[in-house]
Order: structure tokens, then C-alpha cells, then sequence
């Protein structure tokens, strides 16, 4: 079986990209774990491997998420993902806007405040200006990529960037040809990316994707990749959160822009 596992490997190399191989026969991994492999003349997205400053762009989507790139074109794909849980816009999210933020998007009451938890003690002091701790335990969203850990998908870069590559990269490897991946793909991944020694990493990836699957829930049991493209760059969060306008959102209307909400 391992041959003919090899020779399809091979014939699809030869197939796409006549220089480029991908897998080894005899280093399985390889062959499990498929990395994206990009056409020779790429439609639609061009350079892929090179990190978008504030689109989150892919094959699929090259222009990003429609209406969305030029409202946020002065903010980092990073910076976007955490904007959702600063409503008032200041670029300091409180303990509290997390709780309710996570609560309006569907989390009941003991899942927000474990996330407040969980978040806050951990990206608190890597973000904040200067040298002393926050006693109110605030992240900052203009330094957030400073919060960047291990053993994720490697879609944003360590300055807040994403980069489509990485993003098509991880959903190849893990994703099983599939436009999405199940919760299983997502513990294949967790053991596949995780790095040595960095307990902070495999906890916070486990955790941002479990949330992710609570969050989006999906009927057939697969998170779609356009669904988690918008994860990232934080575009979804409102859309999930205005359906549930007046049915459990406690604090008033939701409306689009984060400056403008009233809760």
C-alpha cells in the first residue's frame, strides 16, 4: 500500500509542478500531510507566500472579505481578528468587553467568563506599552502580534500579516481534501503542529479552535475554509453576533461598526 501511496504522490507531483516534489515514500509523514502546492501560474491570487498586510486574501477569496478591506485597510489582518471585542474602538479591550463579546456570540455565561480567564492573564502584559503590569489586566490591539504563539497554522506572520500559503498550507495537510476540516482534523493538526516545550502554545491552539467550532457549529461537522478565513480576519464575528440581535443579547442593539455599538 505504501507504494501505490507513493506512485499517486508522484503522479500527482508530475501532474502540477514536474519540479516540485512533495513527498518522500519513505517518510510517511510526508505523504500524509500534503502541503499546498500552488499551480506554476496561480488564477487569481498571485504570491501567495507573501504576507498580506491587511487582506485576508486566498484562492478563493483573493480580494479578501467584500466591503471589508477598505473599511480596515489601516489595521493588520491580526489586528482586525480582535477588533470585535473592542466596541468602543479606543484599541484597549477590557476584561468585561470580552465577556459580553464572547456572550453575544453565543457563549453562555460560564464559557465567557472562562475565556475572560484565559485571555486576559495571558496577552495582558505582552501587549501593554510599558514595563509595568496592568492591574486591570487590558489587552492592547495595536500590539497584539506581539501576542503570537506557537504551534498554530502560521497564517499571520510575527508583525500581524496573513499569509494565504500558510492558511491553504495547514487546511492541505490536515483538511483531507475536504473544503473544511472536522474537529478530528483539528486534533491531527494540534499533534501535528505543535512544537517542543511550548505548553502555552499547544493549550492556546487547542483553545482558539475549539472556540472556533463552538462558535460556528457546523450542521455536517465540517468548519468550512471560507467560514475560518473570516475567523481571521475577524469579519464573521459580526455577522454571527447581529443574528442574535434581541434573542440573547441582554445589553442592547448590536450595529456594525464597533464605534458606534450601544450596549
Amino acid at each position: 500500500m505504501r507504494k501505490t501511496g507513493a506512485q499517486n504522490i508522484t503522479e500527482l507531483d508530475k501532474s502540477q509542478h514536474p519540479k516540485v516534489k512533495t513527498a518522500i515514500p519513505q517518510q510517511t509523514v510526508t505523504m500524509e500531510r500534503p502541503p499546498y502546492n500552488p499551480p506554476s501560474e496561480p488564477e487569481g491570487l498571485r504570491n501567495p507566500g507573501t504576507a498580506r498586510a491587511h487582506i485576508a486574501a486566498t484562492p478563493a477569496a483573493p480580494g479578501g472579505t467584500p466591503g471589508w478591506r477598505d473599511e480596515h485597510a489601516h489595521q493588520t489582518v491580526l489586528q482586525q481578528h480582535v477588533l470585535f471585542f473592542d466596541p468602543d474602538g479606543d484599541g484597549v479591550i477590557w476584561p468585561l468587553d470580552t465577556f459580553w463579546c464572547f456572550y453575544a456570540l453565543g457563549f453562555n455565561v460560564f464559557l465567557s467568563i472562562f475565556a475572560v480567564f484565559v485571555i486576559h492573564p495571558t496577552f495582558t502584559y505582552v501587549t501593554c506599552p510599558g514595563w509595568l503590569p496592568d492591574p486591570f489586566l487590558r489587552v492592547w490591539t495595536g500590539s497584539i502580534h506581539k501576542g503570537k504563539h506557537g504551534g498554530d497554522t502560521g497564517a499571520y506572520d510575527s508583525e500581524g500579516r496573513f499569509i494565504p500559503h500558510k492558511f491553504e498550507d495547514w487546511f492541505s495537510k490536515y483538511g483531507k481534501g475536504k473544503d473544511g476540516v472536522t474537529l478530528g482534523d483539528v486534533f491531527d493538526a494540534h499533534k501535528g503542529q505543535r512544537v517542543i516545550f511550548d505548553p502555552i502554545g499547544w493549550t492556546a491552539e487547542m483553545l482558539e479552535w475549539l472556540a472556533t467550532y463552538v462558535m460556528l457549529w457546523p450542521e455536517d461537522g465540517v468548519m468550512k475554509k471560507e467560514d475560518c478565513r473570516r475567523v481571521y480576519d475577524g469579519s464573521i464575528f459580526y455577522d454571527i453576533a447581529m443574528e442574535r440581535i434581541g434573542t440573547t443579547n441582554p445589553r442592547g442593539q448590536w450595529k456594525k461598526k464597533p464605534n458606534d455599538w450601544a450596549w
